[in-house]
């Protein structure tokens, strides 16, 4: 599958999973206001069914002291219109019932009165029955469907408080619910009480867990296909790293084994005059090519090696300084016949750090032959060796004056088959395991390898190994 195959499926899937996500926000945010606005309606019905329930039961006990009083008075005054004239009967019944009536009328008109005018002269806390309104809201919002813990508090007609709950706490308060009492009464003698719950908040979210899950379900699958877009990304990159890797190593088999077989059918041709001459040449020849074979194969190895966890490094104390100088020296001859030049500072106080001998000299071998491999064609190399000591710390660091490392290129040149290419594609000799392996023994050495560069100019290795 093509590169911009892959990206447009990533642009549609993650399209569709932004709309995803935003819907499932649209809807949750739908539902609480939905739920939120339930509660809201049930709260106030149940206030104003309890600010009812109060009223009622203020005319209750008004009624019942009224019938007690008037209802002695009018036994007593029937008792009084008791006569034993002869034939009594109908004129005692008439004047019962007249006055039973008229009594009555009296006071059926005085309790309207003293309903209406008598709360007038008490004072507004005393008119309230606090337990009996707590419990009248409690089974008026369980009557709604409201069983959330409440607490409340009661205002007179100036807004002073006048009474709060035992247990009240102010969590909650800036989202609460009021109701006037005694509605009947003048605006001066009229009341208020306010109640909030707590868990409101809870309550109105709980319709949205579900959501939320969803929710989060879907960024899961969300950030699972990022993954696995990443997965399969990287993975094009290794095959195509891969391929690469074949195309060179086929590229650089194939001209010391074309070599080494011309050779040998110089030396086998029986038409072809051998001298000693020739069989030491040829015999350089192929000995040669057979030992540049060597070389790339034991690259190629080690690096599989290591990746399968089979390589022990024999690390011993040794002194830096002398093995890097014992590679320059042996490196220089290659420079000097490409017309370049090496200077060392080795400048390193206490040179001694624990690494393995063998891979150790690979390590700066490979860098200074990196150098080589880039090395400008219109200046001479110039390569520069040099150590120092930070803290606890021995530094290497190995700089050059070739075509440097673009910024793209130089995150990625720590990579397993990854080579700069410099227009040619084999313009460069190499498996693009060098550097790979170089960050891998930095690594197995418990210590830190950085590049630096500037295109056109030059690009600089720094070493950091931890000293005891």
């Amino acid at each position: 599958m093509k590169r911009w195959m892959i990206w447009t499926i990533c642009l549609i899937m993650g399209a569709c999973f932004v709309i995803l996500l935003y819907l499932q926000l649209r809807y949750a945010k739908s539902m609480m206001s939905i739920r939120r606005e339930q509660f809201n309606e049930s709260v106030f019905r149940s206030l104003d069914a309890a600010s009812r329930n109060l009223e009622r039961n203020e005319t209750m006990l008004y009624l019942r002291d009224v019938v007690t009083i008037y209802g002695d008075k009018l036994d007593a005054y029937s008792s009084l219109n008791h006569t034993d004239f002869i034939h009594p009967e109908m004129r005692a019944l008439q004047r019962r019932i007249r006055n039973a009536y008229m009594y009555e009328r009296e006071v059926l008109d005085e309790v309207v009165l003293r309903v209406l005018y008598a709360s007038s002269n008490q004072r507004f806390d005393e008119r309230i029955d606090k337990e009996f309104l707590r419990q009248s809201i409690l089974h008026s919002l369980r009557d709604n469907g409201i069983n959330l813990t409440f607490h409340y508090r009661i205002f007179d007609s100036e807004g002073r408080e006048v009474y709060r709950c035992p247990d009240y706490e102010a969590k909650g308060e800036d989202y609460s619910y009021s109701q006037t009492l005694f509605r009947n009464d003048p605006s001066g003698k009229m009341g208020l009480v306010s109640i909030h719950f707590p868990s409101l908040n809870r309550y109105v979210f709980e319709v949205a867990n579900m959501i939320y899950l969803a929710l989060l379900f879907t960024i899961f699958l969300f950030i699972t296909f990022l993954i696995t877009v990443y997965l399969v990304l990287r993975q094009k990159k290794v095959t195509e790293l891969k391929n690469d890797f074949i195309n060179n190593m086929t590229h650089e088999f194939k001209t010391p084994i074309s070599t080494i077989s011309i050779a040998a059918q110089m030396l086998t041709d029986a038409n072809l005059q051998k001298t000693k001459e020739m069989y030491e040449r040829f015999g350089g020849v192929i000995y040669g090519e057979t030992k540049r074979l060597r070389y790339q194969v034991e690259k190629v190895l080690q690096m599989s090696l290591y990746e399968g966890g089979n390589i022990a490094l024999n690390k011993q104390m040794l002194n830096a300084n002398e093995l890097i100088d014992g590679v320059v020296q042996t490196f220089d001859i290659k420079v000097s016949q490409n017309g370049g030049s090496i200077e060392t500072k080795l400048d390193a106080i206490n040179p001694d750090v624990e690494v393995d001998e063998m891979h150790f000299t690979n390590v700066i071998f490979n860098l200074m032959d990196n150098a080589v491999k880039y090395k400008r064609d219109d200046v001479a190399l110039h390569l520069e060796v040099s150590t120092w000591n930070s803290g606890n710390s021995f530094c290497i660091q190995i700089s050059d004056n070739g075509i440097g490392i673009r910024k793209e290129d130089l995150k990625r040149i720590f990579d397993k088959f990854y080579r700069v290419h410099t227009g040619n594609t084999h313009n460069v000799k190499g498996f693009g395991l060098g550097l790979a392996y170089v960050r891998t023994m930095i690594e197995q050495h418990k210590g830190t390898i950085k590049a630096t560069s500037e295109y056109g100019k030059g690009t600089t290795f720094t070493i950091t190994l931890p000293q005891k």
